[in-house]
């Protein structure tokens, strides 16, 4: 049996670890391939603010899940301290002493291998599967082998790889900037953002595609248009124009649930109801877009507070709740009378337009012999109050 072991503090595992781990188990045609993530790198302390070991395992085991015969294993992360090498493989080696092991790695780690501890010991255990990204490092891979090979007898082999440029420490960096996604598997970047590993906010582009396949199409023009609104809004009353964005692009993501569907999301975010919520669909979908929001897509609460008052509107509303729900209402595709009358209100007197939306609302649904929900009636008593 031949097991490949890839080990690393994978903080987080990207696109050039995974692709690594193809060509190592393709060229070196491995039984398996062992993917350890580490609970102390040996020579260096982790990033400040990276995830724990729970989480790194888990990314682990989204991005590597789609090799066939690889196991993410848990071993480093459960014996705790700085994560050596050659305790890793003593383990290993009980479990399958049989087995022919390769270790891999990198050129910088082939480099300073001499430093490693115990390093004569991982040689007599293993073969050194060393990573070449272009002629430079197989050159230096050459060297430093026959170096080792002479002095201890070791066994080296190359693994070429096609150049990729992706680090670790560079989409740490991206993360925060809404970028770096195209260099994380597509599984491994949703997980970041659900969890907002790495203070990640989402990419744009990323969270409209998302939201807009859980759309009835015809209703993408109207989310297009809330996300247009909501940005000029929030940049005239100086509200957070990042959290309007993100809000306005999820704020009708279930919108097109049934009356089941939408009481069984209710259930699995804890959202509570009254007994006219039970009974009327319509009402539903923004509250369970704001679990969406926030249990799928890692938004905070203020983005989930805009998205769960959208409809009805509520007393007290922060700024961002205000934006929010006079976007949704006056978007450029909104077409009825008295809206022109409210985008000017909108822009000159928020809390106006506010008060006038909700009149407006309560108006057309008494037309309409619906009950005007109750929040709505509070949210116009409140508003005219501040007037």
């Amino acid at each position: 049996m031949k097991i490949g072991i890839f080990g690393g503090t994978f903080n987080p595992p990207h696109i050039g670890h995974v692709r690594a781990a193809q060509a190592s188990a393709r060229e070196l045609k491995l039984d398996r391939l062992l993917v350890i993530p580490d609970f102390l790198p040996p020579h260096k302390d982790l990033a400040p603010g990276s995830p724990d070991g729970e989480e790194r395992l888990r990314l682990c085991r989204i991005a590597f899940g789609g090799i066939k015969k690889c196991r993410v294993s848990d071993m480093e992360l459960r014996r705790g301290g700085r994560s050596y090498t050659v305790d890793t493989l003593r383990r290993v080696r009980e479990t399958y002493p049989q087995a022919k092991l390769y270790l891999l790695m990198g050129t910088d780690m082939l480099l300073c291998f001499e430093e490693w501890r115990e390093f004569e010991e991982i040689l007599s255990m293993v073969t050194l599967a060393v990573f070449a990204r272009g002629e430079g490092e197989e050159r230096q891979i050459a060297a430093a082998s026959e170096n080792l090979r002479l002095r201890y007898g070791a066994n080296v082999k190359t693994v070429k790889l096609e150049e990729t440029e992706a680090s670790s420490t560079e989409i740490r960096a991206l993360l925060p900037q809404r970028a770096g996604r195209e260099l994380l598997t597509e599984g491994t970047y949703a997980e970041i953002i659900r969890l907002r590993l790495y203070g990640a906010k989402p990419e744009y582009e990323w969270l409209r595609q998302k939201a807009y396949a859980m759309l009835d199409p015809k209703r993408v023009a109207h989310v297009k248009g809330c996300e247009e609104e909501a940005v000029r809004l929030a940049e005239r009353w100086g509200a957070d124009v990042e959290r309007a964005r993100e809000a306005a692009i999820l704020h009708d993501v279930t919108k097109k649930e049934k009356l089941d569907e939408q009481l069984r999301l209710c259930e699995k975010y804890g959202i509570m109801l009254d007994d006219m919520e039970r009974t009327e669909g319509k009402l539903l979908h923004s509250k369970t877009g704001a679990g969406i929001a926030k249990y799928e897509f890692g938004c905070d609460d203020e983005v989930y507070n805009a998205i769960f008052w959208h409809t009805t509107g509520k007393e007290d509303m922060a700024l961002l709740e205000k934006v929010i729900y006079m976007a949704d209402y006056i978007e450029p595709n909104r077409d009825f009378e008295g809206v022109e009358e409210l985008r000017r209100l909108a822009y000159s007197d928020l809390d106006r337009a506010l008060e006038k939306g909700f009149s407006m609302s309560i108006d057309d649904m008494t037309s309409r012999n619906i009950v005007p929900h109750a929040r709505t009636m509070g949210a116009l008593e409140w508003i005219r109050g501040r007037g």
